[in-house]
């Protein structure tokens, strides 16, 4: 709770000099009052909240004075602020939106060639599917959306195989917001593109489509300036784009920007998931628009969960309640509907099994670091045949050979968190792991300084003289070079090799993800830990997310009012996207 703290009082500081800084001259030369004040922290405060802008009368706007201009005023008057309509901006989101707008707008209102799609009746048999595969032969901005198993890339793969036999020369990019999203978007492409009905549509072109992540889409350098934007569009016919529901307003603007005008551009996603971490919530927002309906579809057959899964009636159970919920009987309810409490244990996974759900809730004010031993203690055991595969690689003669089934044994388990600090926080559960993956390994290695065989790492931002992009994720081995032996990490997503001594101080053990940075992957099994001091950051949005980012297997180890709060508690980002849309669509 210390480390909450810290963090509320570090933003409330920023809010507060900002507010201070932007009040004075020269960005002010008018008297500003105590009004003025609340009212620009508000913004701020909304915009770290992820919200675009807040609601406020003319009045409130007013007494900013000359800090802020109307939206029918811009070009007229300078001013960090805008008062547009019942809605107060940064200059900078109002931009964004206004722009964003525009090219959807533009995409939506383009001419685009209709591909004849009779000759292919077989491929399709859900009605969802057919009507997304009709949709895009006609249009050129698209949006499939749906939860996990509804077949969104099974879709996708007879879509780019249909639009290469009616294209000659067809150019296709695929992008994804996070390298691991990419990487997981290439391989379930390539398993959809193997299926026997597409024998004869897909070509070795289609078979070797690399989807990479947006920032290396656009070019985006150090300078955070795009290579290609709407005076240089990327040279593509189709565009798409994986995870969409992760799209924030910056970058969802410099896409479709960049989108040329004779090109189809598919948005995948979600809706349901997490917004984006930064301000906006795109996807979400263009599902809204009346004027795109018959530029969405949304599947809704989920293949993934099988009628009776467990995981599948959790994810239903979760979107199926409302915020005036009786809470005092939801627990009730949820241990009747989806899983009674119990302890976590471990479980053994297998190729065939049956999807199974763990609850466990934690103890309430647990204030000694000692109370918490068990339950890392409990965490560690989804990470047991990583363990015993790192002892096999560490011993064996050819340890190259263990190197492709070290990561894909580490990709099977993951422990996601809502918190980056406290006891159940992402730095303490990496820190108590860690220790653990050590003690079991003791006989076979030794660490040097943060480097150990076995170490997961993310990147926290973009670097872009080692090809790294924020969020990809590597484990660490020891390789030999001209004869000495040192530290490297492999990043399966980007089949590179990076030596340890090239990678930033920032880079964070990963056995442990928060849930926002675990949008895009899949695991088979996912240990999610919600403690009291996140109650307030819980929401039906991340609860969802992270339970469906699990194939098989899902332990919560839960504090009961937090999963109280996950289940009743619905996100909503303040946003006039939706209206600037219907405006310039409607005008």
């Amino acid at each position: 709770m210390e480390n909450k703290q810290y963090k509320v009082n570090q933003s409330t500081e920023w809010i507060s000099t900002w507010s201070r800084f932007i009040r004075q001259k020269p960005l002010s030369h008018a008297p500003q009052n105590e009004n003025s004040s609340d009212i620009i922290e508000q913004v701020f405060e909304a915009i770290q909240q992820g919200d675009s802008c807040i609601s406020a009368s003319s009045e409130q706007a007013e007494t900013l004075n000359d800090l802020v201009v109307s939206a029918a005023h811009i070009g007229q008057q300078i001013a960090p602020f805008v008062f547009d309509g019942q809605r107060l901006y940064l200059y900078r989101y109002w931009a964004l939106e206004q722009s964003l707008a525009q090219q959807v707008a533009r995409l939506k209102q383009q001419k685009i060639a209709a591909v004849d799609i009779s000759a292919y009746p077989h491929l399709l048999t859900d009605e969802h599917q057919i009507q997304a595969l009709t949709m895009v032969a006609q249009h050129g901005l698209n949006i499939i959306t749906g939860g996990p198993g509804t077949g969104k890339t099974y879709t996708l793969a007879r879509i780019i195989a249909v639009l290469n036999q009616a294209m000659p020369n067809i150019r296709i990019a695929m992008a994804a917001p996070t390298g691991k999203a990419a990487q997981r978007m290439k391989e379930a492409l390539q398993n959809s593109l193997n299926d026997e009905k597409l024998q004869g549509l897909v070509t070795d072109e289609l078979k070797q489509l690399n989807p990479i992540t947006i920032h290396r889409l656009l070019g985006l350098g150090s300078n955070a300036q795009p290579r290609f934007h709407a005076q240089q569009p990327l040279p593509y016919d189709v565009i798409v784009i994986d995870e969409a529901s992760m799209l924030d307003l910056s970058l969802a603007t410099m896409l479709l920007s960049a989108v040329p005008e004779h090109a189809r551009l598919i948005l995948l996603g979600d809706a349901d998931q997490l917004a984006a971490v930064d301000v906006g919530s795109v996807l979400a927002d263009l599902q809204q628009v009346p004027a795109l309906a018959e530029n969405r579809v949304n599947l809704r057959n989920s293949r993934r969960f099988k009628q009776g899964a467990l995981i599948g009636q959790m994810a239903q159970f979760i979107q199926a309640q409302q915020p005036s919920q009786n809470t005092a009987a939801l627990l009730e309810k949820f241990a009747e509907q989806v899983v009674h409490p119990s302890e976590i244990k471990a479980i053994a996974l297998t190729a065939e099994m049956e999807d199974q759900i763990q609850l466990e809730y934690l103890p309430k004010n647990s204030a000694k670091p000692v109370d918490w031993l068990p339950y890392y203690d409990k965490l560690i055991l989804g990470y047991q045949h990583y363990i015993e595969l790192l002892k096999s690689y560490l011993t064996a003669d050819e340890p190259e050979l263990y190197i492709a089934e070290v990561v894909k044994v580490f990709d099977n388990y993951r422990i996601l968190t809502a918190m980056r600090h406290g006891a159940l926080g992402l730095a303490q559960l990496n820190i108590q792991i860690e220790q653990r993956l050590l003690e079991a390994l003791a006989r076979q290695m030794t660490k040097q300084g943060d480097w150990y065989v076995g170490r997961p790492v993310m990147m926290t931002y973009n670097d872009y003289q080692l090809g790294l992009s924020n969020g990809d994720i590597g484990i660490c081995f020891k390789r030999s070079r001209d004869g000495q032996s040192q530290f490297e990490v492999y990043f399966p997503s980007l089949e590179k090799w990076v030596p340890a001594t090239r990678l930033p101080k920032s880079i964070e053990t990963a056995f442990v993800l928060t849930i926002h940075k675990s949008q895009g992957s899949e695991f088979t099994h996912v240990a999610v830990v919600l403690d009291e001091a996140a109650k307030n950051l819980l929401s039906k949005e991340l609860l969802y997310t992270a339970i469906t980012r699990a194939k098989k297997v899902v332990s919560l180890s839960v504090d009961p009012d937090a999963l109280l709060q996950s289940l009743t508690v619905r996100t909503s980002r303040k946003s006039g996207l939706l209206d600037k849309i219907n405006n310039l669509l409607n005008c």
